[in-house]
């Protein structure tokens, strides 16, 4: 982290008025209804449509310019932006249209024996801040649940993704702008780079929460850095657990969704655990699948002697099993058992999402009480570990933490409560 003299000074005044503007707009959110709020996330939703063409235009120079700074084809995937994704982004701001909203609602109501009404009510976070690598997509998630939720946003996206965020921002302001709320709701400062993230980590006087969502290296030096209170999301190092009951096709079925669906994000299966009694009837076809979709399997010798003999099998290291490859590789490992499964996830989990794969009721119950994870599953892809398939219509990140929010973040989790205390001139005696 850059030492605070160390910064320019116009990026600490620059970064500053942002969230000096930014928290005098969540003042106006907090008491903004949700039929106001509707119509900004309507408006967000056109605008996304209307703004596709000059939303690609910026992408393809971000997709450019990661290529030839030699950046991976997973990170050039979360990257990449076209006309279907950028439409199926606009359907999930209208799908959190359709979401309740949290703000006002009532957590707890009693009245106290000398006749005070008490309420627990929820209310907006403030300012949210999010510093994130890598995904366009992720600026209007964060903008948002943040909208609809009662809170205004600080967004830093990386430089790698600058053009397509700088485009989208401008096309959220102008959209809330439109509907009578301020353009301030939303906000970006990627022009200030790194030394704006570090402005941010500092800004507490303004911002009320921040959200790092990418690599362990990102979320590590902010929730080490920032002096603002932090959610941190996790890596996923994600697990399954083929069990001696799982049926061939269910087994095959979901390790090839898990793995092949879409490889570069955090809820993509990394390593594969084979009980040795199924080993024989589920892994041939699995290792035959894994191998036709071009997935790089890491494995010891046991499971290379179930594999097609052309298929080559790179030999495992214990790095391995601690390793998010966010891409078409896997590591599979034969287990004795349920309490082989367990304790292996238990020494290399990343607390995103564990999955077991089984008939056995009791296995089942088992695997979901051992287990410590945000999310655990049993006989589903891992793929469903995402606040839309969870019916949040969108999410800020996977939280791995246990504090305030755990698991999909959405339009809750970005709320905290406040006591409110109706009498009629009650004194304390």
């Amino acid at each position: 982290m850059t030492a605070a003299s160390e910064i320019h000074p116009k990026t600490v005044r620059g970064v500053t008025r942002i969230a000096r503007n930014a928290k005098a707009a969540s003042s106006l959110l907090a008491t903004t209804s949700t039929a106001e709020k509707n119509a900004a996330l309507i408006a967000v939703a056109e605008a996304l449509r209307t703004g596709t063409d000059r939303i690609v235009q910026a992408n393809d120079a971000d997709i450019a310019r990661g290529a030839e700074n030699g950046m991976s084809e997973a990170l050039l995937d979360r990257l990449r932006l076209d006309a279907e994704r950028i439409s199926a982004i606009a359907e999930s701001v209208e799908a959190v249209v359709d979401l309740a909203d949290p703000v006002g609602n009532v957590v707890v109501g009693r009245t106290l024996p000398n006749g005070i009404r008490l309420t627990q009510t929820r209310v907006p976070m403030g300012v949210v801040g999010a510093i994130y690598e890598a995904r366009p997509n992720v600026t209007v998630d964060i903008a948002i649940l943040a909208l609809k939720s009662g809170n205004a946003s600080i967004l830093r996206g990386g430089s790698a993704a600058q053009s397509s965020n700088a485009e989208i921002i401008s096309i959220l302001r102008s959209a809330v702008e439109s509907v009578g709320l301020p353009a301030d709701t939303v906000n970006g400062i990627d022009q200030y780079g790194r030394e704006g993230a570090n402005v941010l980590m500092n800004a507490r006087d303004y911002v009320d929460l921040l959200i790092p969502r990418g690599g362990a290296e990102l979320i590590n030096m902010v929730v080490q850095e920032s002096i603002v209170p932090v959610i941190e999301t996790g890596v996923g190092n994600v697990h399954m657990f083929i069990d001696s009951t799982a049926t061939v096709k269910t087994a095959v079925d979901l390790v090839l969704n898990s793995k092949t669906h879409r490889p570069s994000v955090c809820n993509s299966l990394e390593t594969l655990l084979v009980h040795e009694k199924a080993a024989k009837r589920v892994l041939p076809k699995i290792l035959d699948r894994l191998d036709q979709s071009g997935v790089v399997v890491h494995a010891d010798s046991e499971v290379s002697a179930l594999a097609p003999a052309a298929m080559k099998i790179k030999r495992v290291s214990r790095r391995d099993w601690a390793k998010e490859y966010l891409g078409l590789e896997i590591a599979i490992k034969l287990v004795s058992g349920i309490e082989e499964a367990i304790d292996h996830i238990r020494a290399y989990s990343s607390g995103h999402t564990e999955v077991i794969v089984t008939k056995d009721l009791d296995n089942a119950d088992t695997f979901v009480a051992a287990i410590d994870a945000a999310a655990v599953g049993v006989n589903v892809s891992t793929r469903f570990t995402d606040g839309g398939e969870l019916g949040f219509g969108a999410e800020v990140g996977i939280s791995t933490q246990k504090l305030h929010a755990r698991g999909p973040m959405g339009l809750e989790q970005l709320t905290t409560t406040k006591w409110v205390m109706m009498g009629n001139g009650q004194i304390r005696s």
